[in-house]
């Protein structure tokens, strides 16, 4: 079996193209012995992934909204999905929303109404549909030692501030909203600031308390 693993890796490394600085994916869960590979950790095109005996990986691509339980074998991660040899991996489409994985920063000096109803429209003044959780405990990606502010822009909400500290982030850089039992809600307009940087978003309405995929309400704000 080491002797298939090696050579299934030869051939990966013959085909893989350069690694990219850009992440495809990240890592929702890891079982058994896979070397260099975290909970939590992004993965890029052309990464190799050894798994071992009985071992597995989830990975949820960023752009395909693919989520892979990959069991044994040797992974080539993709740039919308992985390739597999010597093992076995599952797909399933999660509700994700691309621009949520990556928001873009709004202009720091405007209010939050302001940014708002700013970015509700296009460049025709057209309403735009802003990036989308589809879960009601999103699972925020934020430098830690900053103070996370989330506010309601579309109705009358409790704000939430939380200072992201060591102890309460994942493996210092995620703050997860369900592990804190803290939620938003569903249909609702949120605008997200961390010091002068602020960032729009949406619930989706029919999100739930249920657990949901990560990449399907992860913000990632750094």
């Amino acid at each position: 079996m080491r002797s298939l693993i090696g050579a299934a890796v030869g051939a990966f490394c013959v085909a893989a193209p350069a690694l990219a600085e850009t992440p495809a994916a990240i890592v929702e869960d890891v079982q058994g012995k896979v070397d260099g590979i975290e909970f939590m950790d992004y993965v890029a095109p052309g990464k190799i992934i050894k798994l071992g005996p009985k071992a597995s990986i989830t990975l949820s691509y960023l752009k395909s909204c693919l989520r892979e339980t990959i069991s044994e074998g040797v992974v080539l991660v993709g740039a919308e999905q992985s390739t597999v040899q010597l093992g076995d991996v599952q797909r399933a489409k999660v509700p994700c929303d691309t621009k949520a994985a990556q928001l873009s920063e709004r202009e720091a000096n405007q209010s939050a109404a302001t940014t708002f109803r700013t970015m509700r429209s296009d460049a025709k003044g057209a309403p735009s549909k802003l990036p989308t959780i589809y879960g009601v405990a999103p699972l925020v990606q934020a430098k830690s030692g900053s103070t996370l502010v989330i506010e309601r822009t579309d109705g009358k909400e409790p704000t939430i501030s939380v200072p992201l500290k060591n102890d309460i982030m994942i493996r210092g850089k995620f703050y997860d909203f369900a592990k804190a039992g803290k939620s938003l809600t569903p249909g609702g307009s949120y605008l997200a600031s961390l010091g002068a940087k602020r960032y729009t978003f949406q619930v989706d309405a029919s999100a739930t308390s249920s657990p949901t995929p990560i990449i399907g309400r992860l913000l990632r704000l750094e």
